[in-house]
C-alpha cells in the first residue's frame, strides 16, 4: 500500500547559496525599498532607545540611595525619561510595523500575481509532474511563510542582534567583573541545549513520520470501505492500526523523555546560574565595586540578553524554512513557459485542412510506453471525421497533440499545409474549440460561462449562442435566467445542461476546427438526444474531430479512422466499414449491438 506523508516544512541550511534563494524573493521588495529602509531606521533606533531603558532604570535606584551621577541626579526627571522612552518606543515600534506591513503586503501580492501567472503559461506537462495541492500550498502556505519572515520575522532578527551585541557591550562596560563571570557559566547550557536539541528534533521527525503511516491508514481504510467490508477485514484493520498507534506512543514517551530531562536540566542550570550570579553580584556590591544600580541594570539588560538568544534560535529556523518555501516558489519561476503571455498575433481564419503524417508519441511520464506509432491520416476541410478505437488506444492523444499540449513528437502534423509548431501558439488554439466528455464550468453564472468563449461578446450574441446550443430553454426556465450561478465545477446543473452551456460557449468561440471528446458519453437518453442537437448546430461549417466510444453517435459522419495500438487501423464511412464482418470497426459495432 502507498504511504504518503504528511508534509513538514523543510528548512534549509544558512549558507550562501541558500540565502541567494531568499534574494530572489527578497527582489520584490525593490520596488518599496524606501518604505523598507525607512522602516529598518525605526527598527534600530528603537532597539536602542530600548537599550536606554535599563541604564537608567538603574540611575533611578542610584539616586534612590544617594549616589545618582551628575547629571541624573532628581527622581522625578529620571522617572520623565523613561515614560518619554516608552512612548517614543510605542510611536517608533507603531511606524515600523505599518512600514513593515506595506512593503511586506505589496511585496507579496507581487509574488502571487507572478506565480499565478507563470503557472498560467506553463505547459501541460508541468500538471502532469505536479499535483494541484502541491501547487496550492506553494500559493498560499509558502508566500504567507514569505510574508511572515518580511514583515516580522527579518525585522526580529535584526533587532534581536542588536539588542544582543549592543547589551552585551553595555555589560561589559558598566560591570565588566560580573559579566565576565556571567559569561564563564554560558558553555555548558549552550553545549547541553545543542546535544538535547539534536536528539529531540531526531525523535520528533521519527515521531511524524510514525504518525504520518498511521494516518495514511485511516485514510486508506476509509476510502477503501467498501473492499474492507466485502473482504471482512475490520478486525485486520484494526489490528494494524493499534499497532501503529503503538509505536506512535513509544516514540512520542521517549521524546518526552528527552524533553522532560532537558527542562529539567536548563531549570536547574539556569536558576544555578542565576543563584551563582546574583551570589557574585552580592559579593561585588557588598565590597562598593559597583552600585545597586548598575545591578539593577545588569538584570534588565542579561534579561535582554537571554530572551534574544531564546528568540534568535526560533528566528533562524523561520528564515530556515523561508529559504525552503522561497526555493519552491522559484522552482516554478524557472520552469520554461509555452508561451510568454504576450498578446497573441493576427491569424487568419484557417481552412481547416489537417494531416498526421507518421507520428510518433509517448508520454514524458511513460516514455518506455508508445502511444502512437507511425499514425497517418488526412481530414478535408469541412469534414466530420470520428476516431474510435478501444480504451488506451491513443485516441485522446491525437487531441492532446492536435491542441499543441505535448510537442515532442516525431513526424508532421500539419493545418492548412503548415507545420503547427511554426503558428503562434495563442492565435493557433483560437482557431480550435473543444467540447470534452467532462465539461468543467467556472464557479459565475451561466452568462459569465458562455462569454468565456469571447469575453468581450454582447448579450446578443450570448443569448444567439445558447439558442444554437438548445439552452436558451432551460436558461429562462431559471428565475435568474442568465445570471444563475452554476456553483463549483457546475454541480448545480445538470450533465446534460452543463453540455449545452459548454456547446454555447464554444459557438461563440466560433472555431474553424472543433474536437467533440466523447461529448455526450456520459448522458442519459433524453440528454443525449437534446445535446446532440446542439452540436449539430456546432458542427456546420466546421472541420469536426469526433473522439467516441458510443458508435451509435457517429453513423452519420463522413468518414470513421479506427485506430488501434496506435496506428490506422481501418478507414472509411460506417456503412463500408460495418459490412466488412472480419475487420475491427464491425466487432466493436456488435460488442455495442449498434445495427
Amino acid at each position: 500500500m502507498a504511504k504518503e506523508k504528511i508534509k513538514v516544512e523543510e528548512k534549509r541550511a544558512l549558507n550562501k547559496e541558500n540565502f541567494g534563494k531568499l534574494y530572489g524573493i527578497f527582489k520584490y521588495l525593490i520596488p518599496y525599498k524606501t518604505k523598507f529602509v525607512i522602516g529598518l531606521v525605526f527598527l534600530v533606533l528603537g532597539s536602542f532607545l530600548l537599550l536606554a531603558f535599563p541604564f537608567i532604570a538603574g540611575k533611578l535606584i542610584d539616586v534612590a540611595s544617594g549616589e545618582g551621577s551628575w547629571f541624573l541626579n532628581d527622581i522625578n526627571s529620571i522617572a520623565l525619561s523613561l515614560v518619554v522612552i516608552l512612548f517614543l518606543q510605542g510611536v517608533i515600534s507603531f511606524f515600523r510595523v505599518y512600514l513593515f506591513a506595506q512593503v511586506s503586503e505589496n511585496a507579496m501580492a507581487d509574488v502571487r500575481f507572478d506565480l499565478y501567472k507563470k503557472l498560467l503559461f506553463l505547459p501541460i506537462t508541468f500538471y502532469d509532474r505536479h499535483r494541484t495541492g502541491d501547487l496550492m500550498s506553494r500559493m498560499s502556505s509558502d508566500v504567507t511563510l514569505l510574508q511572515t519572515t518580511f514583515s516580522t520575522t527579518l525585522a526580529e532578527v535584526i533587532r534581536q542582534i542588536v539588542t544582543l551585541v549592543a547589551g552585551i557591550i553595555i555589560i561589559f562596560v558598566i560591570t565588566p567583573a560580573l559579566s565576565t563571570f556571567m559569561i564563564m557559566t554560558l558553555p555548558l547550557i549552550i553545549i547541553a541545549a545543542m546535544i538535547f536539541g539534536k536528539k529531540i528534533r531526531g525523535l520528533s521527525r521519527q515521531s511524524q513520520d510514525e504518525l504520518a503511516n498511521s494516518s495514511t491508514i485511516v485514510e486508506e481504510t476509509l476510502q477503501s470501505i467498501l473492499a474492507v467490508k466485502s473482504f471482512t477485514n475490520e478486525l485486520f484493520e484494526k489490528a494494524r492500526y493499534h499497532k501503529s498507534l503503538k509505536r506512535v506512543v513509544a516514540l512520542a514517551l521517549k521524546t518526552a523523555a528527552f524533553r522532560a530531562g532537558f527542562i529539567s536540566f536548563i531549570i536547574f542550570a539556569l536558576f544555578g546560574g542565576m543563584v551563582a550570579i546574583l551570589w557574585y553580584g552580592a559579593l561585588l556590591l557588598q565590597r562598593g565595586e559597583m552600585t545597586l544600580g548598575d545591578l539593577t541594570s545588569f538584570a534588565f539588560y542579561t534579561a535582554f540578553i537571554g530572551g534574544s538568544i531564546a528568540g534568535i534560535g526560533d528566528l533562524f529556523g523561520q528564515v530556515q524554512r523561508a529559504i525552503g518555501a522561497s526555493e519552491r516558489i522559484l522552482e516554478i519561476h524557472d520552469e520554461s513557459s509555452e508561451t510568454e503571455g504576450t498578446e497573441s498575433q493576427d491569424l487568419e481564419r484557417f481552412k481547416g485542412d489537417l494531416s498526421f503524417n507518421e507520428v510518433e508519441f509517448q508520454y514524458p511520464s511513460r516514455k518506455d510506453m508508445p502511444v502512437l506509432s507511425g499514425l497517418t491520416m488526412h481530414i478535408e476541410p469541412g469534414e466530420k471525421v470520428a476516431i474510435v478505437g478501444k480504451s488506451g488506444a491513443g485516441k485522446s492523444t491525437i487531441v492532446h497533440l492536435l491542441m499543441r499540449l505535448y510537442n515532442e513528437f516525431n513526424g508532421h502534423i500539419k493545418v492548412d499545409g503548415q507545420d503547427i509548431q511554426s503558428y503562434d501558439l495563442s492565435a493557433f488554439r483560437k482557431n480550435i474549440g473543444i467540447v470534452p466528455q467532462e465539461v468543467i464550468l467556472f464557479g459565475g453564472s451561466i452568462r459569465e460561462n458562455i462569454a468565456y468563449g469571447k469575453p468581450n461578446a454582447t448579450q446578443e450574441e450570448i443569448d444567439a449562442a445558447a439558442q444554437k446550443a438548445h439552452a436558451l430553454e432551460f436558461i429562462n426556465s431559471f428565475p435568474e435566467g442568465m445570471d444563475t450561478i452554476v456553483g463549483e465545477r457546475g454541480v448545480k446543473l445538470s450533465g446534460g445542461q452543463r453540455q449545452r452551456i459548454a456547446i454555447a460557449r464554444t459557438i461563440l468561440k466560433d472555431p474553424a476546427i472543433l474536437i467533440l471528446d466523447e461529448a455526450t458519453s456520459s448522458l442519459d437518453a433524453e440528454s443525449e438526444q437534446q445535446v446532440q442537437l446542439a452540436l449539430n448546430e456546432l458542427m456546420k461549417g466546421r472541420t469536426t474531430l469526433i473522439i467516441a466510444h458510443r458508435l451509435a453517435t457517429i453513423k452519420e459522419v463522413d468518414r470513421i479512422y479506427v485506430i488501434e495500438n496506435g496506428k490506422i487501423k481501418e478507414s472509411g464511412a460506417h456503412k463500408e466499414l460495418i459490412d466488412n464482418v472480419k475487420g475491427t470497426y464491425h466487432h466493436l459495432v456488435n460488442l455495442q449491438l449498434v445495427n
